[in-house]
C-alpha cells in the first residue's frame, strides 16, 4: 500500500466521525429537545432509523451509484450519459482495502482506502433524510417513513450526488459544492416542504403551542452540529492540507457571524433574543459556508454569514406569512434554513470564489469562474430544486399507496406513548405489561434476624 498516508487516513476517518456525530446524538438530542414532550421519542426513533437505514443501502449499492461508473443506457454522453452511477456492493475485501477511487475523477490520487471514502460518504448521505424528517415532525407516520427514507436515497440522493459530487453532467460543466450546501442541504429543504404539503399539517394544538420540551437538550444538539461541522466541511478536501484548515476555518468565521447577525435583528426588530432563533442563525451560517468552506478567503466567509443570515431571517419572519410558505407547515423551518440558506451559499461561490483557494482537478474551475461558474451554480440548483420536489412527490404518493403518510388523529392526539409504547419523561408507572420493556425490580428479601431494617 505504498498509496497510503495514514495521516490523511487518520483525518478522513476523524472527520467522518464528526460528521456522524451531528446525526447521532446530534439531531437526535436537537429533534427530541425542541418538539413537545410527546412527540419527544417518535423525533429521535426517525432519527436514529434513518440513519441506520442509509448505511447498509450505502454499502449494498448506494455508493456506486452516486460515485461509481456512471449508466449509459440512454445516452453515452450529455446529460442523460453522465446521470447516475452503477449500482454495486463494497462489501468485499478487495473493495474495502483497495485505494480510493471517483472513476469520473481519474486524475485524483486518494491516499485512504475505499472503505474510508464510503464510510465518509455514508455519513453525508445519512444526515440529508434526518433534516428533511425536520419538516414533518408531530405527523408522518412512523412505518411510512422508513420505506421513504429507502427509497429517497436510492432515487433522489445518489442522483443529485453523482451529477454534482461524482462526476456528473453539472460536475463536467464547472458547478461546484465544497460539501454538499446544494447534494444535502438544499436537497433536503425543498423535499421536506414538499412533503410537510402532502402530508398536511400537525395538529392545531401542536401549532398553537410549539413549544421545546427541554432547551439544554437543543443547545447540546446544536453544539454537537456547530464542532461536527468542522469535520463536514474540513474532510471534504479528501487530505489534511492547508485548504482543509481553511474550510475550517471559514466554517467558523461564517457561523459565529451568522449567529450575531440574527441576535441583531431580533434587538433591531423588537424581539427578544431567543436560543431556538439564535440556533436558527447559527444552521444558516453553517449551511451557507458549506458550498465553499475551501473556495473563499475569509473575507468572504464573513460577506456570505451576513448576507445569508439576513436573507433567512426575513424569509423565516416575514416571507413565511405569504403564499405558499403560509400554508405549508414546516414544523421546524427547513426549508428556511437549509433550502434558503444553501441556495445563498451556493450562488455567493459564483460570487466570491478566489482563485488563490484552489487546487488540482478544480483549480480551472474556481480560476475561470466569474459569470461563467455563477450561471452554472444556478442552473444546479435550478435542478436540485425541481428534481428533488418532483422526486419527493412521487415517492410519497408511492408509499402512500401501501402505507398511510399521515399518523390518525387518535395517535396524533396520545404521541409517543402511540406509536413506540413508552414516552421521553415517564408521567407514571404501568402496573402490567411492563411497556418499557424492563420489568419491575424483585422485592428486597426480609433482613434474617426479623428485626427493624436499619
Amino acid at each position: 500500500m505504498d498509496w497510503l498516508d495514514t495521516g490523511n487516513n487518520a483525518w478522513q476517518l476523524t472527520a467522518a466521525s464528526l460528521v456522524g456525530l451531528m446525526s447521532i446524538p446530534g439531531l437526535v438530542v436537537l429533534y427530541g429537545g425542541v418538539m413537545q414532550k410527546r412527540w419527544s421519542v417518535n423525533s429521535m426513533m426517525m432519527a436514529f432509523v434513518a440513519f441506520a437505514i442509509v448505511l447498509i443501502l450505502w454499502v449494498l449499492f448506494a455508493f456506486k451509484m452516486a460515485f461509481g461508473v456512471p449508466v449509459h443506457a440512454i445516452s453515452d454522453s450529455g446529460f442523460f450519459g453522465n446521470f447516475w452511477g452503477k449500482p454495486g456492493s463494497i462489501l468485499s475485501s478487495s473493495s474495502l482495502l483497495e485505494q480510493a477511487h471517483i472513476p469520473e475523477y481519474s486524475e485524483l490520487e486518494f491516499s485512504f482506502p475505499e472503505s474510508t471514502l464510503a464510510y465518509f460518504q455514508i455519513v453525508f448521505a445519512g444526515i440529508t433524510p434526518i433534516l428533511m424528517l425536520g419538516s414533518v415532525l408531530g405527523r408522518i407516520n412512523f412505518k411510512a417513513w422508513i420505506p421513504f427514507v429507502a427509497l429517497w436515497t436510492v432515487f433522489v440522493y445518489t442522483i443529485n450526488a453523482f451529477l454534482i459530487w461524482g462526476g456528473g453532467f453539472f460536475a463536467q460543466h464547472g458547478a461546484v459544492d465544497f460539501s454538499g450546501g446544494y447534494v444535502i442541504h438544499l436537497a433536503a429543504g425543498v423535499s421536506g416542504f414538499i412533503a410537510a404539503w402532502v402530508i398536511g399539517p400537525r395538529l392545531q394544538r401542536d401549532r398553537e403551542v410549539d413549544a421545546p420540551n427541554n432547551l439544554a437538550m437543543v443547545a447540546v444538539g446544536a453544539g454537537l452540529l456547530w464542532m461536527g461541522w468542522n469535520g463536514f466541511n474540513g474532510g471534504d478536501w479528501y487530505e489534511a492540507s492547508g485548504i482543509a484548515s481553511a474550510a475550517v476555518l471559514n466554517t467558523n468565521i461564517c457561523t459565529a457571524v451568522a449567529f450575531l447577525v440574527w441576535v441583531a435583528f431580533d434587538y433591531l426588530t423588537g424581539r427578544k433574543p431567543s436560543l431556538i432563533g439564535s440556533v436558527n442563525g447559527m444552521i444558516v451560517g453553517l449551511v451557507a459556508i458549506t458550498p465553499g468552506a475551501g473556495f473563499v478567503n475569509g473575507w468572504g466567509a464573513i460577506i456570505i454569514g451576513v448576507v445569508a443570515a439576513t436573507l433567512v431571517y426575513f424569509a423565516l419572519n416575514y416571507l413565511s406569512r405569504m403564499a405558499p410558505f403560509r400554508n405549508v407547515d414546516d414544523t421546524l423551518g427547513v426549508v428556511y434554513t437549509h433550502g434558503f440558506a444553501g441556495v445563498a451559499g451556493g450562488l455567493l461561490v459564483g460570487i466570491f470564489a478566489n482563485s488563490a483557494m484552489a487546487e488540482t482537478v478544480l483549480a480551472g474551475t474556481i480560476s475561470g469562474g466569474g459569470l461563467h461558474l455563477l450561471g452554472w451554480q444556478a442552473l444546479t440548483a435550478l435542478w436540485v430544486i425541481v428534481f428533488s420536489a418532483t422526486g419527493t412527490f412521487v415517492l410519497l404518493k408511492l408509499v402512500g399507496l401501501f402505507v398511510p403518510l399521515r399518523m390518525t388523529d387518535a395517535e396524533m392526539e396520545e404521541g409517543d406513548i402511540a406509536v413506540h409504547g413508552h414516552e421521553v419523561y415517564p408521567s407514571d408507572v404501568p402496573s402490567l405489561g411492563f411497556p418499557s420493556g424492563i420489568p419491575p425490580a424483585a422485592p428486597l428479601p426480609t433482613p434474617a434476624t426479623g428485626g427493624a431494617t436499619p
